[in-house]
């Protein structure tokens, strides 16, 4: 019987490869379309941080009741990541991934459509659950489509796609929701997402997920995946503690005006993909040191855009820091549950997704209690020290001598 099944996967392997070279564009094709999505959806996330005040004032709610709007997503994604992981373990991903885009597709049409502020929320919240999945599968399919070797530069290209979305997709969203109406770019990515569903659901093989090339963690290490989840959480709840809000501070304590800064929100943007391409390249040469440099660059960054953001020069610097740092942190966290996963590699990642949209939520809440009571200024502050404690976090574990 066992020897039976050892030929089963023998062959099912053989099968694997043989495709692959029957077809080997097969696999940049779905890459692509996986990047498109993870765009997509980073894109759909963050749209409301550029148009807090046009959403506010069009649907006559108060500004932190919109801010609720990226609290409400984080939770839903932190709350719903494992146990949508847990119950889709043996479903193929092609059908998972199609389903995922799919939701994506109706929720941001119902999102565009929305009349009241409860409708707009409840349409976040569906793309949210589509969300919690997408980054659980998504790192598994997509380095499980190439070599081992490159598997770090697959996560960078995935976090790049990604980061696009604070260059192009939220910029871009925030010039076209204020010049016509904040409708419009919230339904975008019901198109984009239209595009990735069709490409994967016609290029992705149908197979069993436990039998992927990248199933489970290459050095499982519990200690370790603890230390990664912690970190990644305190570094996240930092980060959208501040940059939730930063049109507001941006404006307020810098003094900018606001073309000023529609252009910094891309600089922002072109910093995190810099930090993001630069870091993915490096991935897999330094695996174990890329999540804490990531991290303490955005507890500079964010510091010192608290002590010196009054000067347009010093915030500008402190600004391209924090963006720099912000989608290194998230990949560098993503590649190392590939590593260290002490199981499935799929679980760890929706542990580590749910653990950071933890950390987003809480952030953008403590901003929001914070803006009313001390102002803008002091949510930087708040979130610059919830770095530094994800940076002792790290630290404590080198110390060990285990670095992550």
């Amino acid at each position: 019987m066992g020897g039976a099944t050892e030929q089963g996967r023998r062959a099912t392997g053989d099968d694997r490869l043989r495709a692959r070279r029957r077809a080997p564009w097969r696999g940049p094709a779905v890459l692509g379309a996986l990047m498109l999505a993870a765009f997509t959806f980073n894109t759909a996330e963050n749209l409301p941080v550029g148009l807090l005040d046009v959403i506010s004032a069009s649907l006559r709610v108060s500004l932190s009741a919109v801010g609720l709007l990226i609290t409400g997503y984080g939770v839903t994604v932190a709350v719903a990541s494992l146990p949508l992981a847990h119950v889709t373990r043996s479903v193929p991903r092609r059908h998972v991934l199609t389903g995922l885009l799919a939701a994506l597709v109706v929720s941001s049409a119902a999102a565009a459509l929305a009349t009241s502020y409860w409708l707009l929320l409840g349409a976040r919240l569906l793309t949210a659950l589509a969300q919690a999945l997408f980054w659980a599968v998504l790192g598994p399919v997509a380095v499980g489509l190439f070599a081992p070797r490159v598997r770090g530069r697959v996560v960078g290209a995935l976090s790049v796609a990604g980061s696009l979305a604070l260059v192009l997709g939220v910029p871009a969203g925030t010039w076209l929701g204020r010049h016509t109406d904040w409708r419009t770019p919230v339904a975008v990515p019901a198109a984009l997402g239209l595009a990735s569903l069709v490409t994967i659901a016609v290029l992705l093989p149908t197979s069993r997920p436990q039998e992927a090339p990248a199933a489970y963690g290459t050095g499982p290490d519990t200690r370790r995946f603890v230390t990664v989840l912690a970190a990644g959480t305190l570094s996240a709840t930092g980060a959208f503690a501040g940059y939730t809000y930063m049109v507001e501070f941006l404006g307020e304590v810098g003094g900018f005006s606001p073309s000023a800064v529609s252009a910094l929100l891309v600089a922002f943007g072109v910093a995190c993909l810099t930090g993001t391409a630069v870091t993915g390249a490096l991935l897999d040469r330094f695996p174990h040191s890329s999540l804490s440099t990531a991290v303490a660059v955005q507890a500079v960054g964010m510091l010192g855009l608290y002590a010196v953001g009054t000067h347009p020069v010093a915030a500008v610097v402190f600004l391209v820091l924090t963006g720099g740092a912000l989608g290194p942190v998230f990949m560098a966290a993503q590649n190392a549950m590939l590593l260290c996963a002490p199981g499935r590699t799929d679980i760890a990642l929706a542990a580590n997704s749910g653990c950071y949209n933890a950390g987003i939520a809480a952030g953008a809440a403590l901003g929001g209690l914070i803006l009313p009571s001390a102002g803008v200024r002091d949510t930087f502050l708040a979130g610059g020290l919830l770095t530094v404690a994800a940076c002792a976090v790290l630290l404590r574990r080198g110390r060990a001598r285990q670095p992550v």
